[in-house]
């Protein structure tokens, strides 16, 4: 509970006895007793109220009038696309060889001596806060599956951890095992990191949430923009990560987490950079943002092109454990992480590829095409359908079938607004530069 924005809603409008309020809602949350909960509430109030109407550029906070929630940021969809395209802008071009504006699962920059130079960072499955070495596992293979789809190969990795002050300090070690597991079965070391509380004092409870990144390198590239038309569509086996063992958690599947403790993509992509054939592939992706639908407007967008799939042969590729589960919820496999490995290569390579990954016992098949034209298709029983990405992934758990996954009413208005704040934070951006430059 953020018990600063709780203080800072109420004092805006001019509630009541907030303070009483206030303290009743930390002694729910927190062990503490009614004195010290009173005292908490009191000092709240007082920083809350000093920084309720700050003035100026640095100061003031760019405000859209749209919620995180409400344009489905992080929810993998069509809002949260949007909203990365923004922050592109925001970030403006840069000297990267690969940066935000590629829409790639990493960035890159070259090297004194050459070679390219790979950087990732993954945040944590937010519902996996209760299950920290499960986050742990998950969020690191992540991170590690952004590197070698660039073409890459690890060479470390770094951790955040943010855990709220009611907070098991167990938490932290159970997440720490979880990414060294990974580390320890792929031979990639974690060297550093930062271990903090979420809001410090100001938020109450147990939640936990981080990232984990990494860094490799590399003589060669595979990113989204090198797609081609006639190029075929090759897909790994996928058992999912985060958001299938989330599924399973949170409808009582619980063993299905099972399905997804394993290194296989990592496996598969170290036998392809140790056989010489990634210097064909023209891009690789990991199936993870809004499923195969998200990454299929992603590519479409940056290279220019359409994507054909063949849906009879992405359903055998799935884990079937994972899929009964998937299908018995009414869940679009397609919408939602898989954790697969998705290799967008020239035909005459295709065969090769394939071969080399299934000596690493990954199966592997060609799914689709790339053609001229903009989007994405999906043929599904001998029928071509449109394939574009909803308003948010897949609803995968309770709440989020509730929420829904349908674009809202006022997206085009929500849009709009959501331009106008990235404009003026671009311009914020360009006036403190200014200022810092004429001291």
């Amino acid at each position: 509970m953020d018990i600063e924005g709780y203080a800072k809603r109420g004092l805006k409008n001019n509630e009541p006895d907030i303070e009483d309020k206030l303290t009743a809602r930390i002694l729910e949350v927190k062990r503490t007793s009614p004195e010290h909960a009173r005292k908490l509430a009191q000092a709240t109030i007082t920083e809350a109220r000093a920084t309720l109407n700050l003035k100026g550029d640095i100061l003031e906070p760019t405000v859209s009038g749209v919620t995180m929630g409400e344009f489905g940021v992080g929810s993998r969809g069509l809002g949260d696309f949007y909203t990365h395209e923004k922050i592109a802008e925001v970030i403006g071009k840069t000297s990267a060889v690969v940066d935000t504006t590629h829409l790639d699962d990493s960035g890159v920059v070259k090297g004194n001596g050459g070679e390219y130079i790979i950087l990732t960072v993954d945040g944590m499955h937010s519902r996996l806060s209760d299950y920290s070495f499960l986050a742990g596992f998950h969020v690191a293979r992540a991170a590690l599956r952004d590197i070698y789809v660039m073409g890459a190969r690890p060479v470390a990795m770094l951790s955040d951890i943010h855990v709220a002050d009611d907070g098991d300090v167990g938490k932290v070690f159970d997440h720490i095992a979880g990414i060294t597991t990974v580390s320890e079965l792929s031979g990639i070391p974690l060297i550093t990191g930062s271990t903090l509380r979420i809001g410090g004092d100001m938020v109450i409870g147990e939640r936990m949430t981080g990232g984990v990144g990494a860094v490799g390198v590399s003589s060669d590239l595979t990113s989204r923009e090198q797609t081609k038309v006639g190029d075929v569509i090759l897909m790994t086996e996928g058992a999912g990560g985060g958001t299938i063992s989330t599924t399973a958690l949170y409808y009582g599947m619980h063993a299905v987490v099972n399905e997804t403790i394993n290194i296989k993509f990592l496996e598969a992509c170290e036998k392809l950079l140790d056989s010489g054939l990634v210097k064909n592939i023209h891009a690789m992706t990991d199936v993870t943002n809004g499923g195969i639908r998200g990454d299929a407007k992603e590519i479409s967008r940056t290279a220019g092109v359409k994507l054909v799939f063949e849906e009879k042969h992405m359903r055998k590729l799935v884990n079937p454990v994972v899929l009964r589960m998937l299908e018995s919820l009414e869940i679009d496999y397609m919408g939602v992480s898989l954790d697969a490995l998705l290799i967008i290569v020239p035909e005459q390579y295709a065969e090769d590829i394939m071969k080399t990954i299934r000596s690493a016992d990954v199966d592997i098949a060609i799914i689709g095409k790339v053609v001229e034209g903009t989007g994405a298709e999906i043929i599904i029983d001998g029928q071509v359908r449109d394939f574009t990405p909803r308003f948010r992934e897949s609803a995968y758990t309770p709440i989020k079938k509730m929420i829904g996954d349908e674009n809202p009413r006022n997206f085009e208005e929500m849009k709009n607004a959501i331009d106008k704040a990235a404009l003026n934070s671009i311009e914020k951006k360009r006036r403190v530069i200014e200022m810092v430059k004429r001291k």
